[in-house]
């Protein structure tokens, strides 16, 4: 059975060399990690939480993994599998990115746990951004699906509930990544404030302002 988003080498040649680059990095990383390493870091850049080399070494990869086999699935297994294709190219783009930056994370993890400073506070949240940026500027162009968006009961009822929705969505998203962008520079209470109220404004936003486009069509059809 062919894929609903068409999987080639071409859409796929990225996303697999970084992890089989990654599978070779993480025995290099085995060997070399000292018993305990650093695997989570505070709001400071501070390491927090340590694990023995196995799971420090071996663990993301095989999350990465996981998540790229179950961007492959998806497609096959959604009610809504004809309409992958209509964004084939931002589903690629949204695997690929994921992928990416996942592999990034853990690569800025495994140098760390060599005992090179990394500035995780710096790097980290500046990633996150980005990926929200990415994500942000093309979730306009996402069709309706029941696992990718923002899927709420009006969305899912009404093409250009969905369309109307994404649209906004989209841009708080990205301003959301512009913002993520400066936390580095903020205070530790400032940034809680600020990732709440963030959090607030995409779920609650989008979830008020696709039921309102939802009430304002069903008033026109009366």
């Amino acid at each position: 059975m062919s894929s609903p988003i068409k999987i080639s080498p071409k859409s796929e040649a990225l996303a697999i060399a970084s992890i089989a680059i990654t599978i070779l990095a993480s025995f290099y990383f085995y060997f070399n990690f000292p018993p305990q390493v650093p695997i989570h870091w505070n709001i400071r850049g501070q390491p927090d939480d340590y694990s023995g080399k196995t799971f420090a070494a071996f663990f993301f990869p095989v999350l990465i993994i996981f998540f790229y086999l179950l961007f492959l699935a998806l497609p096959f297994i959604d009610p809504k599998k004809d309409r992958y294709q209509e964004f084939a190219h931002v589903y690629h783009l949204f695997k690929n990115f994921l992928v990416l930056f996942l592999i990034l994370l853990y690569f800025l993890m495994g140098i760390a746990g060599l005992g090179y400073a990394i500035k995780m506070n710096f790097i980290v949240p500046w990633l996150v951004g980005l990926l929200f940026i990415v994500f942000g500027l093309n979730m306009g162009q996402i069709k309706p699906n029941w696992f990718i968006g923002i899927r709420t009961p009006w969305t899912l009822s009404s093409e250009e509930v969905w369309r109307k929705t994404h649209e906004v969505g989209g841009k708080l998203f990205a301003g959301a990544g512009l913002l993520f962008l400066i936390i580095p520079f903020l205070s530790a209470t400032l940034i809680f404030s600020l990732i709440i109220i963030l959090i607030l404004i995409f779920v609650f936003g989008t979830l008020v302002y696709s039921y309102w486009l939802y009430r304002q069509e069903e008033k026109k059809k009366q």
